[in-house]
C-alpha cells in the first residue's frame, strides 16, 4: 500500500510503498483512512523531536484520523503504533482507543478538529478543573490549537477568554471567535507585561502553548498583577513553540496560589481520553465549532509537511 513514509527525520515523509497492516489482536481492526490530521504534534513525530519518539525508522506518521472498516462503520481513532501511523491508505486501530461515528458524519472535519479540541478540552476536564464562569488566559493563541482553544474555553463556559500572541492578523481572528481581549507579545518586556497585568491579572486558568522566555515574563507579570494572589491560579504546560525550558522565578510559587501542571500524551490517563472522545466526537458533529480545514491528498504529503505556507492551516491528509 501506499503511505507517507519518514525515512529520515531531517527530511518531510516521502509518498511510498509501506507493508499492508495485519490485525492482531481481539481488539484491533484494519481501516480504510478517510482522513487524518496533520497537527503540530504530527510533524514533531515526523521529525523525531516529539518527547515520545523512540527514534525507530521507517516510520508512517499520524496519531489519529477516521476510517471505515469493513462492515462500512466510521470510526474516529487514537494511534499508539510507533512505526504505523494514520497517513497510509489503511492502517490497524484499537477499538478501544475510539469511537464509532454517525454515518453521516464529516471525515475531513472530525480529523481536523478532534486533536486541535482536545488538546484544550483535556486540559480544562482533567488538568485544571474548569468551572463554568471562571476566566481563561491562551498563551499561544494564534496557532492551529491555541485558536481552536477559545472556541473550547467558551463551551465549557468561560466568562471571559484573552489570548496571548505575535501574529495580529490571528489574535484578530480569536477575538472574531469569541475572546474578549488580546496582548500583543511583540514588541518591549514591559510593554507585553503591562498589556498582561491590564487585562489577564486576574484569570483562574492560563493555557500555555508557548513556554520559554515568554512564560516567564507572563507569569511574572500575572503574578505581580493579581488583585489577590490567594486566588488559585493554574498554570497548564501544553506546548513548547517558545522554548523548551522556562525560568521559573521562585518567588511566583511562594507569593501566590499558582499551581504549574502539564497536560499531554501520558499526564492525561489514555482511559480518561477515550472517555471524552464521544462528547468531544458529538459536538464538532454538531457543528459547535468553527473548523478551517484544508485537504491536501496523500499522494502530495511531502508538500504538504514542506510547504512553508501550510505551516500553520489546518492540513488534512486524504486519500486522493
Amino acid at each position: 500500500m501506499k503511505a507517507a513514509v519518514v525515512t529520515d527525520f531531517s527530511l518531510p515523509p516521502q509518498y511510498a510503498d509501506f507493508p499492508e497492516p495485519r490485525a492482531c489482536g481481539e481488539h484491533e481492526l484494519v481501516v480504510e483512512v478517510l482522513a487524518a490530521g496533520l497537527h503540530p504534534r504530527v510533524r514533531s513525530q515526523a521529525s523525531g523531536s516529539h518527547y515520545t519518539s523512540t527514534g525507530t525508522l521507517p516510520t508512517v506518521p499520524g496519531v489519529d484520523g477516521v476510517g471505515r472498516d469493513a462492515e462500512g462503520q466510521l470510526h474516529y481513532f487514537v494511534l499508539d503504533e510507533p512505526t504505523l501511523g494514520a497517513m497510509a491508505e489503511r492502517t490497524v486501530i484499537d477499538t478501544r482507543r475510539g469511537v464509532v461515528l454517525p454515518a453521516d458524519a464529516d471525515p475531513v472535519s472530525v480529523a481536523a478538529a478532534m486533536n486541535p479540541v482536545m488538546s484544550s478540552w483535556l486540559a480544562l476536564t482533567h488538568r485544571a478543573a474548569f468551572e463554568r464562569g471562571r476566566s481563561v488566559l491562551i498563551l499561544g493563541a494564534t496557532g492551529s490549537a491555541g485558536r481552536m482553544a477559545v472556541q473550547v474555553a467558551r463551551h465549557f463556559g468561560a466568562a471571559r477568554v484573552v489570548v496571548a500572541g505575535r501574529n495580529a492578523e490571528r489574535l484578530s481572528l480569536a477575538r472574531a471567535a469569541g475572546a474578549q481581549a488580546s496582548v500583543s507579545l511583540l514588541g518591549d518586556d514591559d510593554e507585553i507585561s503591562a498589556a498582561l497585568a491590564r487585562e489577564a491579572a486576574d484569570v483562574d486558568v492560563v493555557l500555555d502553548y508557548v513556554w520559554g522566555p515568554a512564560t516567564t515574563l507572563a507569569m511574572t507579570a500575572l503574578i505581580t498583577a493579581r488583585t489577590d494572589r490567594g486566588t488559585p491560579l493554574t498554570w497548564v504546560e501544553i506546548g513548547s513553540v517558545g522554548g523548551a525550558t522556562a525560568a521559573i522565578p521562585s518567588a511566583a510559587l511562594r507569593a501566590s496560589k499558582l499551581a504549574i501542571v502539564g497536560s499531554g500524551q501520558g499526564s492525561v490517563a489514555p482511559a480518561d481520553i477515550v472517555a471524552e472522545l464521544p462528547a468531544m466526537a458529538a459536538s464538532i458533529a454538531a457543528g459547535d465549532f468553527t473548523i478551517d480545514a484544508l485537504t491536501v491528498p496523500l499522494a502530495e504529503v511531502q508538500r504538504a509537511f514542506a510547504d512553508p505556507a501550510l505551516a500553520d492551516a489546518r492540513v488534512v491528509i486524504v486519500p486522493r
